[in-house]
Formats: structure tokens, sequence, C-alpha cells
């Protein structure tokens, strides 16, 4: 098999994430092609579609949220997630295992005497016709387990029942509780039901969704990504479909023939990501994008900057006014490329009042 070196897998996560050129995409088939953008804060996802598309207009995004086209809910890895409608409605079931799986991993103790169906039932006829948010939820369900703490009951329904965070929460610009409504209620359906007699259709489209766009990859990456430890049949059942490489490490990547793999050679601009981007976090190995040094950087919630494609700064922002922090030194080309970037988000974030930037001096 060919091996993949660390910078030809760099420029093909790139390329996939549209963080090599901006491209011309509406914000909606941006979202699906990135399989959903992380986003637990509310405005990051914002910063991660103007850094891939070109023209982003942010009122685009809140649009489609408004009108029910996105969603803010809990998928991979138990994390919120925004995605498209259909994709939330497609993906939730084969999620569910792993969501309780995670869920009491953390809670088990707390949640021994607790009926989980009894929370289910009687918790989504509380988010089945208003919106509220979670501890206000687990407060009327400590009446019936009165020995768990209500915020533990709220975050369980959260987790178990397919619920969205409804708008103002995710709008551009605004703030507000996360307040969450059953998917069904929101979207006019129920979530599409499992797959009957051990079909997996579901984890055979997110493997090569997943690969559209980040791939090359080996299954541990699907793994990490997605949090599913149950896709190696999926994976099977597409194989033939699939091409394969190794990479350094002697891992078998796989991935779709004819998706881009640029050349390593490829000019990478200076790129401002969210925090909890999943062109970092979507990995078991993010050594294609990020150093072993800074690989806790996004679990922390850092915002990273990419010079060449890696990671070499972290960034902040103050009322629209960014402050970059290198992680390494920076040549004088380095600096202006980060500066004048840095002078475009400041523009974005503060809606075109200014364009400050700092960029702090390098370590020694």
């Amino acid at each position: 098999m060919t091996v993949l070196d660390r910078r030809a897998l760099n420029r093909a996560t790139l390329a996939r994430q549209h963080l090599l050129e901006r491209a011309p995409l509406p914000a909606l088939d941006a979202v699906a092609h990135l399989g959903g953008l992380q986003a637990q804060e509310p405005q990051e996802p914002y910063v991660g579609l103007w850094s891939r598309l070109a023209g982003f207009d942010p009122a685009e995004l809140s649009g489609h949220l408004a009108a029910r086209r996105v969603v803010r809910t809990h998928l991979m890895r138990r994390t919120v997630h925004l995605v498209t409608a259909g994709d939330a409605l497609a993906w939730r079931s084969r999620h569910d295992a792993m969501l309780r799986q995670r869920l009491l991993g953390v809670y088990r103790r707390e949640l021994a005497a607790v009926d989980l169906d009894e929370l289910v039932e009687v918790g989504s006829r509380l988010l089945a016709d208003e919106a509220r948010t979670l501890p206000e939820v687990g407060r009327v369900l400590a009446d019936r387990w009165p020995d768990v703490a209500p915020r533990v009951l709220g975050e369980a329904l959260g987790t178990l029942v397919p619920v969205v965070q409804v708008p103002p929460r995710g709008l551009w610009g605004e703030a507000g509780p996360a307040r969450c409504l059953l998917v069904a209620s929101w979207l006019g359906r129920p979530v599409d039901p499992p797959a009957p007699d051990g079909a997996d259709p579901v984890g055979e489209s997110l493997v090569l969704r997943y690969l559209a766009a980040y791939g090359p990859a080996a299954s541990a990456d699907l793994r990490a990504w997605s949090g599913l430890a149950g896709l190696p049949a999926a994976v099977a059942a597409v194989r033939e479909r699939l091409v394969g490489f190794r990479d350094e490490r002697g891992r078998e990547l796989l991935d779709l023939p004819d998706a881009p793999r640029p050349d390593p050679d490829t000019p990478a601009p200076v790129r401002f990501l969210p925090a909890f981007d999943n062109a970092i976090l979507g990995y078991d190995d993010r050594s294609r994008i990020v150093d072993d040094a800074d690989r806790g950087l996004s679990v922390a919630g850092e915002r990273a900057v990419l010079v060449d494609g890696r990671v070499a700064a972290t960034w902040t922002s103050t009322d629209g006014a960014v402050t970059v922090t290198p992680r390494r030194r920076f040549t004088r080309a380095d600096r202006a490329a980060v500066a004048e970037e840095g002078r475009a988000v400041a523009g974005f974030l503060s809606g075109g009042a200014h364009e400050k930037v700092t960029v702090a001096a390098s370590p020694r």
C-alpha cells in the first residue's frame, strides 16, 4: 500500500474541510458535508463556517436554525453538534446506545435507583409541548426521584431523549438559555427507528460521509469522531468501495477513491479555527494537524490558528478584537499572514466595526 506521510494527510484533511481555500457553498450544504459542527459553545460554528466558506453570512446560518433546517442536539461523542435536520432524524437512533453508555459512564452510581425507561417516559411528556431548560425539568423530576440531584436527572433526560436546543440559543449575536424540546415536536416527526434485522445503513452512510470530510482515515479515527464502537461491520460492508493506504505508523487508512488528496507541497493559508473544531477533534491520531504537545488545546476549548496547515497558535477575542498567542516561533512572513487573517476575523466578529488584532511575541 502507498504510505501517506503526515504532510500528505494534512493537505488531504485541509482540502476535505474546505481549509485550503474557501468553498463557494451554501451554509446548509457545508454543515451537511462536514457531518455537523461541534457546537456546545453556541457562536463557534459561525467562525468555523466563516473560515471555510466564501462570502459566508452568519444570518444565513441563523435563518436555517430559525427555520428548523439545522438543529443543535447531542450526537457524536455525546457532545452538542449543529447538524442538518435530516441528519438529526436519520442518525439519532444509531447513536442511542453510545449516548446511554457514555451517560452511565459518568453517572452510573447516581442513577442506579432510577428506572431509565420511566425517566424517558415521564421526562418526554415535560418536553413535548413547552421548551424548558434541563435543570428546570430536573427539578420537576426530582419530585419522583428525590435522592438524585436535579442536575443529573436533567442531564440524563437530555441524553436519553432526542431533544433539540431551540432558538434563540445558537443564533448569531444572540444569547439565551439552552431550552430543549423534543425532536419530534420541533421537526414534526420522530427520529427514524433503528434498521431491522441487524442491518446498519446509517452506519455505512456514516463511514462514507466521514471519509468524504476527514479521510484518508483509520477505523480508530472514525470511532474517535463518532463515539461509536460498533462500526466494523459497516466498514466491512463498504470496504470494496474504498481504497487503502498506510500512514507512517503502519495503520491502514481508508478513503473514497475520487476524494481530493492534494500534493503535500500545496500551500496552506492561515486559518482561524473555533473552539472544539472537528478538523482537530475528529481523529484518534491528530498528528496530521497538531503536535502531540498541543493535542489537549482543543479538548480544553482553546481556539487554534493554523499556519502552514498545522496548529501554531491560539487566539481569543474580546468585543471582536483578536489576540493571537504563538505556540512556536513565527517567521516574519508567518506573523504578517497571521495578522492579515486576524484582521479579517476581527472584522467578521465585530460586524465590520473594526479590524483590531494583536499578535503576541513568539516563545523563545
